[in-house]
Parts: structure tokens; C-alpha cells; sequence
């Protein structure tokens, strides 16, 4: 639609010709100050109509084609911030009553008075750990003598060697094998002893009193736990010649429990290892072995079983006998 131009049309009227007829009667003949009127009242007409034309299609163009689906809502942005949990854009509520404080600008909590508790001890009172038994114990069947051994280790008591008649419930000899099953130790407790002895050569790797026993022939030499080697010796009297024989030196390995004396080092006698107690003889000894021999192929293999579990474990187990 073209856009009507007001100013033209009121061109039009004020500068066209006006065409007069004398055939008309003079009565009929309009005045020229009647016609001024008429054609400013026509002009003014005119400019209303057309401003009013323009104004229309100023707005028309202003809110575009109307259509049937209404137009999205135009965003408005507001300077008033939008409300917020914080106190200056949420309004203060009314106090009410309640066990609740009233929420404020600058919040503060009320708290119920608490019952007074007495102080902790600064210090916690210390529980010592459980402890797991690493060892049991064996008793012979008189009470008097018991050692311990390691848990997952055995022990079979049998009836042992005794004399005289009338005294074997008092002798027993028990048996102590290690996890895997093998005889690692003997103990014996009862009215019987025997041995030989030699001249040895005697090196001393390791000994340690035994607390727990002490020998009713000598109480000032002390039963001791040892481990060494003996080796074959000749023996020369006063005024003999020593002989020219080659001993064979291959050496004897030997843990046992004995009197200190009977456990010197150098050339001497074998000893025994055999404890006179109160109720007969105490006599305790390590099992090697036997398709070992020597136990140790070297002096040094068998320093280096020191360090070993085992070798702890049977220590442990000889330092433990007690006589009571």
C-alpha cells in the first residue's frame, strides 16, 4: 500500500483552477469570500485526514504483522534485585514465639544451656595389646621340671631309662619336634645316667646360663646352654711321647645344656651333659640330623645357622627349663 502524500493533496486543492459558468443564475453564484471559506475548511479537512492516514501507518509499521500465535514476552530487566536467601533482599520476618530465634539481618543463634559434662582426662588410659602366645609349655608329670616350646611345634612323653626298680613313673624322656614334623630336642628327667667321654678339642661358638636350674653338686657352677664342636684329641701323659697318628679331625657338632665347667674351650675333656636335680638327673640336647655328618659342612655353615629361626627357637626352648 503506498503511503498517501498530505502535503501534495493540499497542493493540489489551494494552487488548482477554479472553473466558473455564467449560464448559472446569479442566486445560485456563491460568494468569493463564501468559496475562501469553504476551500480552508476543505484544506483543513484534508490535512487532518492526512495526518491521521500517516499517523495509522506509523503505528501499523511500529507493531508489524499481526499473526495469530502471540509473540514471545519481551524480557524485562528489572534494577530491583531479585530476591535472595540474604537478609537485605529477603524482608525481615515477625518474631514470632518459638524455641527458633527470628532469623535477622545479622544472624545470631540462641543456644538451650547444656548440662555441664566433667572433663575428660587429658590423657587416654593406655590399654596394652593383646598379646598372641608365641610359646606353651610342658610340664613333666611330677610338676618338678617344664620348658617351654614354640606354638605349632610337639612333644611326645614317653616312660624312660631308670634305676632302681620301683622308679619309672619318675622317669621320663620327651621328644620335641619343630613344625614340619622333625625330632629337633630331647629332655630327660629321672633316677638313671651313663656316658663316655674323651679328649677333645673343644671350640665354643655360643653359651648362656640357664636361670632356671641350678646343679645340687655344685651350686656355684652354673648350668649353661652351649653350642660347639669337638674335635678328636690325643691325650699325653706325664713322661709319654705323643704319637705320630693322624686323628681324624672332622668335628662333632653339639648344643646341649651342661655345667659351665664341662663346657671349657681348648683341649680337654668331652664332659657330660648330664644335670644332677633334686629328683635324679636333668638332661637336655638338640637333634641333628643324622644322615648329616658332619651336621655342618663347614665352621662357617654352622655360624650361620645361628642366625636362623630355628636356631632361636631351640636356644629359647634350653634357656627355658626351670627346676622348681
Amino acid at each position: 500500500m503506498t503511503e498517501p502524500n498530505g502535503e501534495e493533496a493540499l497542493h493540489k486543492i489551494l494552487s488548482g483552477s477554479t472553473v466558473y459558468s455564467d449560464n448559472s443564475p446569479l442566486a445560485g453564484v456563491t460568494s468569493l469570500e463564501n468559496r475562501r471559506r469553504r476551500k480552508a475548511q476543505i484544506a483543513g479537512g484534508l490535512l487532518l485526514g492526512a495526518a491521521a492516514v500517516t499517523a495509522g501507518v506509523l503505528v501499523a509499521a511500529n507493531f508489524g504483522t499481526v499473526t495469530s500465535t502471540p509473540a514471545p514476552a519481551n524480557t524485562v530487566t528489572s534494577t530491583e534485585a531479585t530476591p535472595t536467601p540474604s537478609p537485605s533482599a529477603t524482608p525481615t520476618p515477625t518474631a514470632t514465639p518459638s524455641a527458633t530465634p527470628t532469623a535477622s539481618p545479622t544472624p545470631t543463634t540462641t543456644q538451650a544451656p547444656t548440662p555441664t559434662v566433667p572433663a575428660a582426662p587429658t590423657t587416654a588410659p593406655v590399654v596394652p595389646p593383646v598379646q598372641v602366645p608365641t610359646s606353651q609349655t610342658f610340664t613333666f608329670p611330677d610338676g618338678h621340671l617344664s620348658f617351654t616350646y614354640p606354638v605349632g611345634w610337639s612333644v611326645r612323653a614317653e616312660q624312660g631309662p631308670y634305676d632302681p626298680p620301683g622308679t619309672a613313673e619318675a622317669s621320663r624322656i620327651v621328644t620335641v619336634f619343630d613344625a614340619a614334623g622333625a625330632e629337633v630336642a630331647r629332655v630327660f628327667n629321672g633316677n638313671y645316667a651313663d656316658g663316655t667321654g674323651g679328649w677333645v678339642k673343644r671350640t665354643v661358638y655360643d653359651r648362656a646360663t640357664v636361670p632356671g636350674v641350678v646343679s645340687t653338686t655344685s651350686a656355684s657352677d652354673p648350668v649353661q646352654f652351649g653350642f660347639f664342636a669337638h674335635q678328636a684329641a690325643m691325650m699325653v701323659h706325664p713322661g709319654e711321647t705323643p704319637s705320630t697318628a693322624e686323628l681324624d679331625q672332622t668335628p662333632t657338632y653339639v648344643m646341649d645344656v651342661r655345667l659351665a665347667s664341662e663346657m671349657q674351650s681348648g683341649e680337654t675333656g668331652s664332659g657330660i651333659n648330664q644335670v644332677r636335680v633334686p629328683n635324679g638327673i636333668m638332661s637336655a640336647y638338640a637333634i641333628f640330623d643324622p644322615a648329616k655328618q658332619p651336621a655342618f659342612a663347614t665352621p662357617e655353615a654352622a655360624k650361620a645357622w645361628m642366625k636362623t629361626t630355628q636356631y632361636a627357637q631351640l636356644k629359647a626352648l634350653f634357656l627355658s627349663l626351670s627346676y622348681k
